[in-house]
């Protein structure tokens, strides 16, 4: 079965702390928004210590184009991506050998915080030698659960060409987003929570001649989840100024009610249930985010503390954040035979779950 042969992250480079952020905020929206000191409170309730960002934070005192942001989206993301791939390939944590770009036969490019046509992987493909054969399948829209999607779509891919190897590549610059004339209460929220960040996972089909120096993930099956008629729980409302955050404060309400028989459902086709999965690799979508996980999965705090860990140093840095968590796993001496659950929630509202289980070969 298909493998998560390596994995990486890259940082962009503004490591801002969570008050300096606060206070900027504070100052934007001062007479703006009433109550304004109580809706504050919501910086220091997520336990969000610092975030990275592509931009410096006073780059937010002044307005901008949604032309300015997007193609500062396009030089910065490009560039990112460039970094975490090449990291990807040559990570001697996971590889015995780095691997050339050359013999990567498809790109997953995931991405929901700009537009670009041609998409980014064209571009990436400019600035790294890949093969002029290089299948490209990028998927934009699915925000937080892009990066368990990805995984999954390149499982597909592998299953049907065991012979290959796939990039799947995340990438979300959130705080070329934030709009300082938005005054509703996501976009306060949004300014709470959300950050920058890309990853990249190279997944290998089963005949790939490929030895790795430690057990890591094997994808042993996927499932996806949609709600009908759940538009607005959340995505981007878009105007001329750019992208504007939905985002339901009923959220954790949902994944209460409508994530359990999911994941039930999903392990039972495996003939597992929910206390044989050592690990849960959970999208830490946010504080209230992960005790709707725990409650609805009757998991405890030891199961989420690495998302936790994540969500603390980054914040929410929407589809590559399930990837910064895995990252983690993969680190650990792991036992062969271990189960881990990917899960990741995003708009549609819909659900992503990948089962893996760490193997030597």
């Amino acid at each position: 079965m298909p493998k998560i042969a390596s994995v990486s992250t890259y940082n962009p480079p503004y490591t801002l702390e969570q008050a300096n952020i606060e206070q900027l905020t504070k100052e934007l929206f001062d007479n703006k928004i009433p109550q304004l000191e109580r809706l504050l409170k919501v910086f220091e309730n997520g336990e969000i210590k610092q975030r990275h960002f592509c931009v410096p934070l006073e780059w937010h005192r002044e307005e901008h184009t949604f032309e300015e942001r997007n193609n500062l989206y396009i030089e910065l993301a490009v560039n990112y991506s460039v970094k975490a791939i090449e990291a990807c390939l040559s990570n001697t944590e996971f590889l015995d050998r780095a691997i050339a770009p050359g013999e990567i036969d498809a790109i997953i490019f995931v991405s929901s915080t700009g537009i670009s046509t041609p998409s980014l992987d064209a571009r990436i493909m400019n600035k790294l030698p890949f093969s002029d054969r290089l299948k490209r399948m990028p998927i934009w829209g699915l925000g937080c659960a892009g990066g368990a999607s990805g995984v999954s779509r390149a499982f597909d891919y592998c299953l049907a060409h065991p012979q290959e190897k796939v990039l799947v590549v995340c990438v979300e610059l959130c705080s070329l987003t934030f709009q300082q004339n938005d005054y509703s209460k996501s976009n306060l929220v949004g300014a709470s929570l959300f950050a920058d960040g890309v990853s990249c996972l190279l997944v290998c089909g089963d005949q790939v001649d490929l030895q790795n120096v430690k057990p890591v993930p094997y994808i042993v099956n996927t499932a996806s989840k949609w709600m009908p008629d759940s538009e607005d729980v959340m995505g981007w409302d878009v105007k001329n100024d750019g992208l504007h955050v939905i985002f339901s404060r009923d959220i954790p309400t949902i994944i209460g009610k409508w994530l359990g028989p999911f994941i039930d459902d999903f392990l039972g086709e495996e003939s597992l249930t929910k206390e044989k999965i050592d690990y849960l690799i959970a999208h830490p979508g946010g504080k209230k985010v992960l005790s709707a996980y725990e409650e609805t999965l009757m998991m405890t705090k030891e199961h989420t503390a690495i998302s936790r860990e994540v969500l603390q140093d980054h914040g929410n840095m929407s589809s590559p954040t399930v990837h910064y968590v895995l990252e983690q796993f993969m680190k650990r001496k792991s036992a062969p035979k271990v189960y881990g659950l990917m899960l990741a929630l995003g708009p549609g509202f819909s659900g992503e779950a990948v089962l893996l289980q760490w193997r030597d070969k």
